[in-house]
């Protein structure tokens, strides 16, 4: 199976990912997701990080220095816009098999393209990854429910991290780890944005 992002943008932010994808991925980083909002009048954020997961400050100011030409050039945002660089964060997309994997333990809320008995909506801790299908466990489930319920990859539309005491303390344990693999010390900058 490849790492290839299974959830992926539809439309304008589809377009924006392709063009922008193949230089992001020639400087060493991952397209986790394109979003066009209309905050701040009109605002295209570009979520990246590192293989390892990891995204700083500085990578997402060499991301912003790479794509802005490209973005010049092609032109795929009508009108002005404010370019926002960042990294996926701690209640992160889901957009990669692995990331379930790397998240397994932790819970998420997800969004799927069609009815899957009988809802779109769902939240609940991940369980595993196995094959294409991810098995989840609900906190929430009354006594008459099954806890357990399982999505294929290819359902689900939209996946994010809910923020938890759990995760922040995994996250943290992570990043500390990467930082003591890298021999860096806790007083360098580990995460942020660059706007443009």
């Amino acid at each position: 199976m490849t790492d290839d992002r299974m959830i992926t943008e539809q439309g304008l932010e589809a377009r924006i990912a392709g063009i922008l994808r193949p230089e992001i991925e020639a400087l060493g980083y991952r397209l986790v997701r394109v979003r066009l909002s209309q905050i701040n009048g009109k605002t295209l954020q570009i979520m990246a990080e590192r293989p390892d997961g990891t995204m700083s400050v500085e990578d997402c100011e060499a991301v912003s220095v790479a794509v802005s030409p490209i973005l010049d050039i092609e032109d795929p945002v009508p009108g002005a816009y404010h370019l926002e660089v960042s990294s996926p964060g701690i209640d992160r997309p889901l957009v990669r098999a692995s990331d379930f994997e790397t998240w397994a333990g932790h819970v998420a809320k997800l969004e799927t393209v069609r009815l899957v008995d009988g809802r779109k909506r769902f939240k609940g801790r991940i369980v595993r990854l196995d094959g294409d299908r991810v098995h989840f466990r609900r906190e929430d489930a009354g006594k008459d429910e099954d806890a357990d319920f399982t999505l294929a990859l290819e359902d689900i539309a939209e996946a994010k991290l809910i923020l938890s005491d759990d995760l922040i303390r995994e996250a943290l344990r992570r990043d500390k780890a990467l930082r003591k693999a890298n021999g860096l010390d806790d007083e360098n900058e580990d995460g942020g944005s660059a706007d443009n």
